[in-house]
């Protein structure tokens, strides 16, 4: 099974700034492994949205899957008091 290709808005390195060095690596590690998984375990489809999001600690990664294209957009990374806003 060919994986997907990962893509972030322009918005998402200035999100990734503000993160930790520890939690920078999980985080881009997870990233990574949508490439493979775009859904997996633990992720969660956000309501009134065709967004997902998956955790690490505080922290949220949030992006959309286009399964025709085979691509998935990561639209935000951040705090989780943040990230929905």
């Amino acid at each position: 099974m060919a994986g997907y290709e990962i893509l972030f808005r322009r918005s998402v390195a200035r999100d990734l700034e503000g993160i930790p060095r520890k939690d920078l690596r999980v985080i881009l590690k997870k990233i990574r492994a949508l490439g493979d998984e775009p859904r997996p375990r633990g992720c969660e489809k956000l309501s009134g949205k065709e967004q997902y999001r998956v955790r690490h600690g505080v922290h949220r990664i949030v992006y959309s899957i286009q399964d025709e294209d085979r691509t998935i957009w990561i639209v935000k990374v951040g705090h989780r008091r943040d990230v929905y806003r």
